[in-house]
């Protein structure tokens, strides 16, 4: 009796083991599906989300209509290109995160102040690590101002990823990680110190090349930069 027992208990085992196996599997490919988040063929308010910011920022032309098709493929992966992200066509979380797009899953209060502020910082060090502190600050309140004029995006990272908007995104500084100096510029920024007075604009007088931003009434001048509006 005892070695039919041992015998039976194998087959189970192995159908156990399958079973778990099928489980992991699934839950495996569950979870990917879940990251993938939208791609070509979805249709929904997150695509609509994603039509809407690119077409505002100059990566999209075709007709906001929720659905996931070619051009929508095509604008994502120019996007995710020209901001240093795996350029696959999905808006997975590190895509939709450069949109300032959150899901239910990852949209908490604190985790976007968390990100804005880490986004914020990661401009400052990108563009003006090395100049006065006030300076710094002065760039983080740039992008803020930004998002308060009608126009530019309406967020920040919409105003940061905006086509040729900023040196640092075009040239992968963005994705450097910002040092204490440069965190703490952004959250005096995002506390409401504006020592740009109110500036939509800086540029570098010894290197600019770009006639029409000297046009633009200057508020002040720190460091290497001057501040404008």
């Amino acid at each position: 009796m005892i070695i039919k027992i041992k015998k039976n208990i194998k087959p189970i085992i192995i159908i156990s083991i399958l079973f778990m196996l099928f489980i992991g599997y699934n839950v495996f490919i569950r979870s990917q599906e879940i990251q993938a988040l939208s791609k070509y063929g979805s249709r929904g308010n997150e695509v609509t989300q994603i039509q809407t910011k690119l077409k505002r920022w100059g990566y999209y032309n075709g007709n906001i209509d929720g659905i996931y098709g070619s051009q929508t493929l095509a604008a994502v992966k120019y996007f995710q290109r020209k901001n240093g992200l795996t350029v696959d066509g999905i808006a997975g979380p590190a895509t939709l995160k450069a949109m300032g797009i959150y899901t239910s899953s990852s949209s908490s209060g604190s985790s976007s102040n968390s990100s804005n502020l880490n986004l914020l910082a990661r401009v400052v060090y990108g563009e003006a690590r090395g100049e006065p502190y006030s300076g710094q600050v002065a760039v983080a309140a740039v992008v803020l101002n930004r998002v308060k004029s009608s126009s530019f995006p309406n967020t920040i990272s919409g105003v940061v990823y905006q086509a040729g908007a900023f040196d640092a995104v075009r040239d992968g500084q963005i994705n450097l990680s910002p040092n204490s100096t440069a965190i703490k510029a952004a959250q005096d920024a995002l506390n409401g110190w504006d020592p740009s007075y109110g500036a939509i604009y800086y540029f570098n007088p010894s290197t600019a090349t770009n006639k029409w931003i000297w046009s633009r009434p200057m508020t002040v001048t720190i460091g290497r930069h001057r501040f404008c509006k």
